[in-house]
């Protein structure tokens, strides 16, 4: 494919009678049905009726004259594969997963096959949807919660937003994290986007063969890249890190949220997901 389909959008105006979304692509696009319908299951095809605008993986999906179709092709974006998350728990309303490093959390336009919900959706039994409740760099590993019910995605975001949900972070940073740490945190309170923002760090260990410290987050807010921008205006920035810490070494970023607890709003009982000691076996 040459470089100018190799990443392109088209947006097709239904003026006729009702047919087929594969067969009205195919007409007004390079592509072949066979690798629409592979665009398709990626999530890369849109419909809007009305103000509503969804994706549609079917190919013998029917659209009608008012309706606009939108296909978002991106070679590099649809070639990508998952990594593999981790079911940790299913809780029928919800479950959740071990996010592995270079997951996405939320798709975007150009597809969605390489997100946490995404892959829940295709392996989960039952067969359910999903719905973010709550976001992961992609960069990062760790405890990620995914809804499967429109009222179960609001009842946990509430959660979050209102800060009832404990979490809690492993950091890996180049550089001797001073000592005094290891009784009590560092606080960092400083805005993100003008924005409140509140992180504590606390030292975990320090290993003097790598010059590698070893630390424990606890958020109060949740901001975009919080612990990352943070930890590196102390001085400290994570290990592999390559946006705001320049990192040279070849780590993957050395960030994992390993622990979350909530009130179930379903259950009312209280719910503990804690991955530390397979983290630390892992290391």
């Amino acid at each position: 494919m040459s470089e100018l389909t190799s990443r392109f959008e088209k947006h097709i105006k239904v003026t006729e009678k009702a047919g087929l979304a594969i067969d009205l692509l195919a007409e007004q696009t390079p592509l072949s049905k066979q690798k629409i319908k592979q665009v398709m299951q990626k999530g890369a095809v849109w419909q809007t009726i009305g103000k509503q605008t969804q994706r549609i993986r079917r190919a013998k999906k029917i659209v009608k004259a008012g309706d606009t179709l939108h296909l978002y092709y991106d070679e590099t974006v649809l070639n990508r594969e998952p990594n593999q998350p981790t079911l940790i728990h299913d809780e029928h309303h919800y479950s959740v997963w071990f996010k592995p490093y270079g997951l996405l959390s939320q798709g975007s336009k150009w597809g969605d096959h390489c997100t946490v919900t995404r892959w829940a959706e295709q392996h989960l039994t039952p067969q359910r949807n999903s719905f973010v409740v709550h976001r992961l760099d992609r960069a990062a590993r760790g405890l990620i919660v995914v809804a499967h019910e429109k009222k179960a995605a609001a009842a946990l975001s509430a959660l979050f937003q209102q800060r009832d949900v404990d979490k809690r972070y492993r950091i890996s940073v180049q550089g001797e994290f001073p000592a005094e740490t290891q009784q009590q945190a560092m606080t960092v309170d400083e805005p993100i986007d003008d924005k409140h923002a509140v992180s504590h760090f606390q030292l975990v260990n320090y290993d003097q063969e790598t010059n590698r410290s070893i630390l424990d987050v606890v958020i109060e807010t949740g901001r975009k890249h919080q612990i990352r921008r943070h930890s590196a205006s102390v001085g400290f920035p994570v290990i592999g890190d390559r946006l705001y810490g320049a990192d040279v070494h070849d780590d993957d970023l050395q960030l994992v949220a390993y622990y979350l607890a909530f009130q179930c709003p379903f259950s009312q009982q209280q719910k503990v997901f804690n991955i530390l000691n397979e983290i630390e076996k892992m290391a």
